[in-house]
């Protein structure tokens, strides 16, 4: 029996490895950030508190296709005072995911402010966005089309990936897809990056 040595090096050309992605987790308070976390580590529903600072934690992820990938989220407080910091953890950052409350019409519109701020600020230009429309469960959250619309996700304009996905955080649905999605816009834009680096 071969130890498959001898294959390794077409393998991974094939496979971008990376050891770790670094992703934010933004949104207005109680748009449920800290469940989605949690839920992506435990796999299970935590009961959380209003988040005063970040909660920052190394999550490996089973995503489709056998993949397992590493991810260190830092979820940041949404509270207004805390807005203003948000710019500091997505420096740098591979992705960003946006959390929005599906059910609460009445803050969409500063939802819609704050996602705009974050995704058109230099640093994040072209860094991918997963919009995860959160509380999809509850009877009167509203559909994607309208949250698409509500956000102007369209008005983000070609330079940022995003995705929209449905989700509720307490019992986990949706986030692994949203997830797989953000994974593979990440692996898209660094392919893309590397090409434009090879070209100077």
């Amino acid at each position: 029996m071969g130890n498959g040595l001898s294959e390794q090096p077409s393998f991974l050309s094939s496979v971008p490895f990376f050891s770790s992605f670094h992703i934010a987790i933004l949104g207005l308070d109680s748009a449920g950030k800290t469940t989605v976390l949690y839920r992506l580590q435990f796999n299970e529903f935590v009961n959380t508190v209003p988040t005063k600072g970040f909660n920052a934690e190394k999550v490996k992820v089973s995503l489709g296709g056998h993949r397992t990938v590493t991810f260190h989220f830092w979820d940041v407080g949404g509270q207004e005072k805390l807005r203003p910091l948000w710019k500091s953890y997505t420096r740098c950052t591979d992705g960003i995911i946006f959390v929005v409350d599906s059910v609460d019409a009445e803050r969409m519109e500063e939802a819609k402010t704050e996602l705009h701020k974050i995704a058109k600020t230099s640093e994040n230009q072209g860094v991918p966005l997963l919009v995860v429309a959160n509380k999809q469960d509850l009877r009167h959250s509203l559909g994607l089309a309208e949250i698409e619309k509500l956000l102007a996700l369209k008005e983000l304009g070609p330079a940022t990936p995003w995705h929209l996905q449905s989700a509720c955080a307490i019992i986990g649905d949706g986030l692994r897809d949203g997830l797989d999605k953000l994974h593979d816009m990440i692996l898209k834009r660094r392919k893309v990056l590397r090409q434009q680096r090879k070209k100077r």
